[in-house]
């Protein structure tokens, strides 16, 4: 969604149709640079050596993120060894910033990916925004994350300096609508730049990202 705006950057494609898209219709994305992909202007230095670290940029109240989840998390289960893959949480206003904190809290504590379902879920198919500290411990007690300790970390050190992280790598990248997809601190692309304008369904739209994705650790590891 928009930074500003907050309307969609596009649909992404269905999870149940992404699910099946195969390894070789991700193969096939052509490239051109300024429609299906931007560079990074300045590169961002490499986040670990021998690494292709990939970075999902998302928020949980996004609806287009919920819809890309289950594709983008299986995709990144068949990543190769030499690339890392991890979601960055955006901050774009306050009541965004209080869902980056809800996931900085969580992967601190170790919970985020085992919850983070049940929050998608909660936000977009229950109603429950979880846009208050408490709320979201009486939420996630349910869930086996004692409340005491989740209110502890949510306002720890820690966590603060997660999102101040997260904040400064969601502008590096120069960041304006999720989901949108970074590649080696050099490259970014998203549904609507992979589709360069084309009219496609939600499960080309879908396949067509993250087959530029494909194509871009190629490209980052040609370098």
């Amino acid at each position: 969604m928009k930074r500003r705006e907050f309307n969609a950057l596009a649909c992404a494609a269905g999870a149940a149709g992404l699910a099946g898209v195969s390894g070789n219709a991700l193969a096939q994305a052509e490239l051109t640079e300024g429609r299906n992909y931007r560079r990074v202007n300045p590169p961002l230095p490499p986040a670990a050596p021998g690494k292709i670290e990939v970075v999902e940029f998302f928020w949980y109240g996004c609806p287009h993120c919920y819809v890309f989840e289950p594709a983008v998390e299986a995709w990144a289960q068949r990543l190769p060894a030499d690339v890392s893959f991890r979601k960055v949480h955006v901050a774009f206003r306050e009541n965004v910033k209080v869902h980056q904190r809800l996931f900085y809290t969580l992967e601190a504590m170790g919970k985020e990916a085992e919850t983070r379902p049940a929050i998608f879920n909660a936000i977009h198919r229950g109603g429950n925004m979880l846009d208050n500290p408490k709320g979201m411990a009486e939420f996630l007690s349910k869930l086996g994350v004692d409340p005491a300790k989740f209110t502890e970390t949510y306002n720890s050190f820690g966590v603060n300096t997660k999102c101040l992280q997260a904040a400064k790598l969601q502008d590096a990248y120069g960041i304006d609508g999720v989901p949108a997809i970074g590649v080696a601190g050099r490259f970014l692309t998203s549904p609507s730049m992979a589709a360069a304008g084309q009219r496609m369904s939600e499960q080309e739209l879908g396949a067509r990202a993250l087959a530029v994705t494909d194509a871009l650790i190629r490209n980052a590891r040609g370098r």
